[in-house]
């Protein structure tokens, strides 16, 4: 058998990646796909500088508290 990749390039519908967030089935080269990726990227790049932001403002707190 296989690898998993090569069963979801075989059947993407089995993918759940393929799938937005109301569970609706995106085909991997369509433009729907293409945005879905695309919206994902973005997430995860607006959460990591939320991360970041945070981490900045509990250090610039945590500096201020000490004094």
């Amino acid at each position: 058998m296989g690898e998993w990749s090569e069963y979801f390039e075989d059947f993407p519908e089995e993918n759940s990646a393929n799938y937005d967030e109301r569970g609706r089935y995106c085909a991997p080269n369509s433009p729907e796909g293409y945005q879905l990726a695309q919206s994902r990227r973005i997430q995860a790049a607006n959460q990591a500088r939320t991360s970041e932001l945070n981490a900045e403002i509990h250090a610039i707190i945590t500096k201020h508290k000490k004094q």
